[in-house]
């Protein structure tokens, strides 16, 4: 039994007997003896081939393990058919996020330039002599200022980004 887990074991942890040896430091005719049942390995070995191969001394002596295949295609592309739907679901809700996002600024430029046309600069007569009224009609002729520079931009970049993340289907 020992040595047919050791074997069972190795392979499928897709090791050669030539690795498995040079890992343990010992010579390719001994992990051959070992798992032709020729020779059995000393009990401090036994824990080092349990340390190399990540298996319980308890495995290796056990009963008979289930050899694994190492490319069992079918689990495989079923794990990647599963991460392949997660990631179009995620760019999906990203596309979507995006998609709104160019939507509602535009939207928003639209509104705040609705409002200043509609206001049309009412801190222009205001009294600067008082210092507070100063500061706050500085501010908002340097929003004012700001906002129709970038809003342009603004709302252009809004577009292009909403067109391209728009839903084709």
């Amino acid at each position: 039994m020992l040595n047919e887990n050791i074997k069972a074991i190795r392979k499928s942890k897709g090791l050669s007997q030539e690795e498995l040896a040079i890992k343990l430091n010992v010579v390719r005719q001994t992990i051959s003896k070992w798992e032709q049942g020729l020779s059995v390995p000393d009990s401090d070995m036994l824990i080092s081939i349990s340390k190399v191969l990540e298996t319980p001394v308890g495995t290796l002596l056990g009963e008979t393990v289930a050899e694994s295949k190492v490319d069992d295609l079918k689990a495989i592309s079923e794990k990647l058919e599963v991460i392949n739907l997660q990631l179009a679901q995620k760019k999906a809700a990203r596309r979507k996020i995006l998609h709104w996002f160019f939507i509602l600024l535009c939207v928003f430029v639209g509104i705040v330039f609705a409002a200043l046309t509609v206001l049309n600069s009412p801190y222009l007569g205001w009294d600067y002599s008082d210092p507070e009224t100063a500061v706050v009609g500085v501010g908002f002729h340097a929003f004012e200022w700001l906002f129709i520079r970038a809003a342009p931009l603004a709302l252009i970049g809004g577009v292009i980004g909403a067109f391209l993340t728009r839903k084709k289907e």
